[in-house]
C-alpha cells in the first residue's frame, strides 16, 4: 500500500524528534485523534510540547525554541489561528536572521480545513505570511512534497510556513502538471483547489476544452516554470490562479507575477468576501470543480 500524505507527516515527525533532537510544539497534540493521526504517539521526554490555549503567546514561545537550535515543529491545529499565533513569528523569528545574524528555523504546520466551522478557524491564511520577509511559505498536497517541505527546511535555516489541508491527508498520489502548447486556459491551483482542478479538467475535457494544470508547490518564492510561461503565452484565453484563502492576497498577487511574465490575461478564484457561518447554508467554501467548469466556460465564452 503506498504512503498517505497522514502516514508521511506522522513519520517524518517522528524521525524529527527521535533522531534530529527536535521538538513538536502545539495544542492538544495527544489528544483523541492525534491531530488527525499526524502526530505520533510520543510523551514529553521524546520532544512533545503540549502548549496552552493562550494562541497569542504560543509563537513566542515557539520563537524561543527557533533560536535555542532545537529546530522546532509548531502545530496550529486551524489556520484561521494564526491571526492570533502569527504576530511574534512574523515580526522576530522572520527577522532575527535579518538583522542580527541569528536564524530562527520553525517549521509551522497551519492546516486547513472548512465546513462549518465558524468564521475564525476555517481554510487556508497562508496571505498572512505573504507579505512578510524572513519567510518560505510551501503548501503540500502529496507525500512527496511534503518531503521536499521538511528537507528544504533541514538545509537552511528559513523560517517555514507549511500550508497542509486536511483534505489531503488520505492522498498517496503525486499530482502531475498538465500542459502542452494548444491549451484553451491553463488553471494554477493552490492547495485543495488542486485536486477539484483535476475534477473540472476531466469533465471540461469530455466537453472538448483543452486544460492544462500547472500546480503551485512553493508560494513564496514562486517561481514561474518555463514550461508553464510557454502554455500560457500559447494558450487562447490565460489562465486562472485558484487558491482556498481570500482572493485579495496571494492568488492575486500570483496572478500578476503571472500576468506580468506572460502578458496574458489572469483570473482568481477563492473564498467569497464574506465570513463563514456555522452551517452548510453561511459557509464560505473554496471553488468546487463546478465552479471552475463555470468559471473557464464564462471566460471562452467572452472572449471568442
Amino acid at each position: 500500500m503506498e504512503t498517505t500524505v497522514r502516514e508521511t507527516i506522522k513519520n517524518t515527525t517522528k524521525k524529527h524528534l527521535k533522531e534530529n533532537n527536535g521538538l513538536l510544539f502545539g495544542q492538544c497534540l495527544s489528544a483523541v485523534g492525534w491531530v488527525g493521526g499526524t502526530v505520533p504517539e510520543l510523551t514529553e521526554k521524546d520532544g512533545l510540547v503540549e502548549l496552552s490555549m493562550a494562541d497569542v503567546a504560543n509563537g513566542g514561545i515557539v520563537a524561543g525554541a527557533g533560536l535555542s537550535k532545537r529546530r522546532p515543529i509548531y502545530v496550529i491545529r486551524y489556520q484561521g489561528f494564526n491571526w492570533f499565533n502569527a504576530s511574534i513569528i512574523l515580526n522576530y523569528a522572520c527577522k532575527s536572521k535579518e538583522i542580527w545574524d541569528v536564524p530562527c528555523p520553525i517549521f509551522i504546520r497551519g492546516i486547513a480545513m472548512e465546513g462549518s466551522i465558524g468564521p475564525v478557524a476555517g481554510s487556508s491564511q497562508h496571505s498572512i505570511y505573504f507579505k512578510m520577509p524572513g519567510i518560505k511559505i510551501i503548501s503540500p498536497m502529496t507525500p512527496k512534497e511534503y518531503l521536499i517541505a521538511y528537507n528544504d527546511f533541514m538545509k537552511n535555516d528559513d523560517v517555514m510556513y507549511v500550508s497542509e489541508h486536511r483534505g489531503s491527508y488520505g492522498n498517496s498520489e503525486e499530482l502531475n502538471d498538465s500542459i502542452a502548447d494548444d491549451l484553451d486556459l491553463v488553471l494554477f491551483p493552490i492547495s485543495i483547489t488542486r485536486f477539484e482542478a483535476q475534477k473540472a479538467k476531466k469533465q471540461l475535457e469530455k466537453e472538448g476544452y483543452k486544460i492544462g494544470i500547472a500546480n503551485i508547490l512553493w508560494i513564496k518564492p514562486f517561481h514561474i516554470k518555463k514550461e508553464w510561461e510557454k502554455a500560457v503565452i500559447k494558450s487562447k484565453f490565460g489562465g486562472i490562479v485558484l487558491d482556498d484563502d481570500f482572493t485579495q492576497g496571494v492568488a492575486s498577487n500570483l496572478a500578476y507575477e503571472l500576468m506580468k511574465k506572460t502578458k496574458k490575461n489572469f483570473e482568481v478564484m477563492g473564498l467569497k468576501n464574506k465570513s463563514a457561518g456555522f452551517s452548510k447554508d453561511t459557509d464560505n467554501l473554496p471553488p468546487s470543480y463546478k465552479d471552475i467548469i463555470s468559471k473557464c466556460k464564462e471566460i471562452i465564452k467572452k472572449k471568442k
